[in-house]
C-alpha cells in the first residue's frame, strides 16, 4: 500500500508463541497448524521482528464503514423476479424483443436464449411499492420490502463475463483471471483486523453446493495467504481438526516444535519474508480459534427472540444462522465475512424454475437478511457495518428455450442492495431501458462497486496497491470511479 500502514507491536504475538499446542490441517488460511515454542530471550530482545500481519492499520481517510457483510447469492439472481418491475416486458410477454437490444450481444447458452428463442419473458410476481422512498419489490421478498428505506438499490450493476465461474471470479477479484486477491483479501491487507482471537476475512457457505470455482473466489492472490478467506463450518467443529485429538502427547512434539518455531523467527526475521510472518501468525491464530470459534458458532446463548428474528435453529446449518454468525462475528471485530448460498441459476428445466425453485431460494434468505439489517442496527452496528447483497450478474428479459421458461445469464444489468456503512438509505441509483436490457442512467460496473466499498472504508483504490511483477497492482486494476450517488 502506498500509505505506509500503522501497526501495532508485535511483541503479544511473539511472547504468545511460548505457549505448547499442536493442531493439524485446521483448514484454508491456517494450513497444517503447529503451535508451541519456547522462544530465546535474544530472539525476543531482536530488533527487527517480524510484525503482526493482523495488527490494525490505519486507512487513507476517515472511513464510514469498519467491517463487510457480503451476501453472495451465487448463480445469478433474476433481477426482474425481484426489484426491478417493467411493465412495458409484462405487455410484450411472448413477443419477439426488438432486434435493437440483443443485435451484437452474447449469452452464456446461445441456441436456448438467441438463436432459437428471442421472445420476452414476463414475470408472475407481483410488485409494489414500499417505504417512504417507493422502492419496487416482488412479493418474492415480503420481509425485505419492510426494509427498503434502509437500503441503497443498485439496478444498472454491470460485469465483463457471463459464464459463473469466471462471472463470480470478476465480482470477487477484479478479474477473470486466476491467482489474484479476493476483494475480502484487499480489505484485510489494507486495514488488517480488530479480532486478534478469529480471522479478518471469513466465509461461510449453505444451500446445495458450494460456490462454482471454490476457493478461488476468497484466496489472496498474490498477497501474503495471511488474508485469504478462512471458511468456517455452521456446525461440528467450525474448522476441521481444529481441535487436538484424544491421546495427544504433547511433551513428545515439544523439541520438534521448539525448534521449528526457533527456525522460522530467526529466518522471518533475517529475510523479512511475509510468508514465514504468515506461517507463525497463522499458529498462533489456530491456538486462540481452539477457544475462539466454539464459541462463536454456538449459537444456543442467543435470545429466542433472537433466533426466531433470523429463523435460526441452534445445530442446523441454514444461511439463517450464518446471517446471526455475520453479525456475531463483525461484533468480535473481524474485518470481512462473506457469506456465499446456492443455487440462484434458474433457466428453467426440471430443477432451475422461476416458480417452485426461486421461491424455495427466495425463502431462505429472505427473513435472515432483513433480519441481519434489523439486528445490526438495533445493537448500534449498523452504521459501521457494510451490507452487501448480490451476485455474479443477473438474468435476461428474454426466456430460453427450456421444459419450462427460465432465464439466461445477463451481465450488462442487473442488481444490488447496500445497507448501512456510509450508504444513503432509502436510494435507488440507476435506471435500465423498459426491457430491463441495458443501463439508461448511471451504468455501474464491477470495478465501481469495488471502489466505492474501498472508499467506504477509508481506502482509495488507486492507493490501495501491491507490487507484483513489476507493477503495482490494485483490486480496480485501472478503472473504477467512486459512485457518488450512492453515498449518504
Amino acid at each position: 500500500m502506498n500509505s505506509e500502514p500503522n501497526q501495532k507491536s508485535s511483541t503479544d504475538m511473539l511472547k504468545a508463541l511460548t505457549r505448547r499446542h499442536f493442531f493439524s490441517q485446521c483448514g484454508m488460511g491456517l494450513g497444517s497448524v503447529a503451535l508451541a515454542s519456547l522462544m530465546d530471550e535474544k530472539l525476543m530482545a531482536a530488533p527487527n521482528k517480524p510484525p503482526n500481519p493482523f495488527a490494525p492499520r490505519m486507512p487513507h481517510y476517515m472511513p464510514r464503514a469498519k467491517n463487510v457483510i457480503f451476501l453472495f447469492m451465487a448463480g445469478g439472481p433474476s433481477q426482474l423476479e425481484l426489484f426491478d418491475w417493467k411493465p412495458k416486458l409484462q405487455a410484450m410477454h411472448g413477443q419477439d424483443i426488438p432486434e435493437s437490444f440483443t443485435k451484437g450481444k452474447r449469452f452464456a447458452f446461445m441456441n436456448s436464449s438467441f438463436k432459437k428463442a428471442k421472445k420476452c419473458l414476463g414475470t408472475i410476481r407481483k410488485f409494489q411499492r414500499h417505504g417512504q422512498s417507493g422502492m419496487w419489490v416482488s412479493e418474492c421478498m415480503p420481509h425485505l420490502a419492510h426494509m427498503v428505506d434502509d437500503l441503497t438499490m443498485v439496478k444498472t450493476c454491470r460485469t465483463d463475463l457471463f459464464n459463473h465461474a469466471p462471472a463470480k471470479l470478476f465480482m470477487n477479484t477484479g478479474t477473470g483471471l486466476f491467482g489474484r486477491p479476493s476483494m475480502g483479501s484487499w480489505v484485510t491487507y489494507g486495514l488488517g483486523t480488530e479480532s486478534q482471537d478469529l480471522p479478518g476475512f471469513v466465509v461461510l457457505q449453505s444451500g446445495p453446493r458450494g460456490p462454482r470455482g471454490g476457493g478461488v473466489n476468497w484466496a489472496s492472490g498474490f498477497l501474503p495467504t495471511t488474508y485469504q478467506g478462512v471458511p468456517l463450518r455452521g456446525s461440528g467443529d467450525p474448522i476441521l481438526n481444529l481441535s487436538s485429538p484424544n491421546g495427544f502427547m504433547t511433551d513428545r512434539q515439544s523439541a520438534s516444535i521448539d525448534a521449528i518455531n526457533k527456525l522460522n523467527l530467526k529466518r522471518a526475521i533475517e529475510t523479512g519474508d511475509p510468508e514465514i510472518n504468515t506461517r507463525i501468525a497463522s499458529y498462533e491464530m489456530a491456538h486462540r480459534m481452539q477457544a475462539s470459534a466454539p464459541e462463536l458458532i454456538d449459537i444456543k446463548s442467543e435470545s429466542k427472540a433472537t433466533l426466531d428474528l433470523y429463523g435460526a435453529k441452534p445445530g442446523q446449518a441454514s444461511f439463517a444462522k450464518n446471517c446471526l454468525l455475520a453479525r456475531r462475528l463483525v461484533e468480535r471485530g473481524t474485518r470481512f465475512v462473506q457469506l456465499y448460498h446456492t443455487n440462484w441459476d434458474h433457466h428453467g428445466g426440471p430443477t432451475e424454475t422461476l416458480t417452485k425453485h426461486l421461491t424455495q431460494a427466495t425463502h431462505q434468505i429472505d427473513q435472515p437478511c432483513a433480519a441481519l439489517i434489523k439486528d445490526l442496527k438495533a445493537r448500534g452496528l449498523l452504521e459501521d457495518t457494510l451490507v452487501i447483497w448480490g451476485g455474479e450478474f443477473g438474468r435476461t428479459p428474454i426466456s430460453e428455450k427450456r421444459s419450462t421458461p427460465g432465464r439466461n445469464h445477463h451481465i450488462d444489468a442487473f442488481c444490488m442492495w447496500f445497507a448501512g456503512g456510509g450508504v444513503k438509505a432509502g436510494n435507488v441509483v440507476g435506471e435500465t431501458d423498459e426491457f430491463g436490457f441495458s443501463a439508461i442512467k448511471d451504468e455501474c460496473h464491477v470495478h465501481d462497486l469495488h471502489a466505492t466499498i474501498l472508499h467506504l472504508l477509508g481506502l482509495n483504490h488507486e492507493k490501495l496497491t501491491f507490487r507484483f511483477q513489476g507493477l503495482d497492482m490494485r483490486l480496480t486494476g485501472v478503472e473504477g470511479e467512486v459512485i457518488q450517488k450512492m453515498l449518504a
